[in-house]
């Protein structure tokens, strides 16, 4: 897949705890971006956050959460992106789900065992 130029990209937020059918939100949505043959989705953990709740969770000591936020963020075309939206709409109970324009300077992959010269 090419993708360079003017692109979408998602970032949805929930928290690490947040499930579906007994499997983690974030894996979920990688899982159906993969499968709508998105350019591809990163999750990152968060250290500290709060959300709508205002409830603060953290990784510090004192205070350990087992619901620390999480991000996954999705880059595509604006097309291939809002095709994706109604996912998320059904799998995002609880979080935010934000849209930003950006511009893909250069985005390519490892070459697979089997296909090196």
């Amino acid at each position: 897949m090419r993708l360079t130029g003017s692109a979408l990209r998602v970032t949805v937020f929930v928290g690490e705890a947040d499930m579906w059918h007994h499997k983690p939100v974030y894996t979920e949505i990688v899982h159906r971006a993969r499968s709508a043959g998105l350019a591809g989705a990163s999750v990152f953990r968060g250290i500290e956050g709060f959300g709508a709740s205002s409830l603060i969770h953290t990784v510090r000591l004192l205070s350990l959460s087992e619901d620390l936020p999480v991000a996954i963020v999705i880059v595509d075309t604006e097309e291939r992106i809002r095709a994706f939206l109604p996912q998320l709409d059904e799998l995002v109970a609880q979080g935010l789900v934000i849209l930003d324009d950006c511009e893909v300077i250069r985005y390519t992959g490892r070459e697979r065992e089997g296909r090196r010269r």
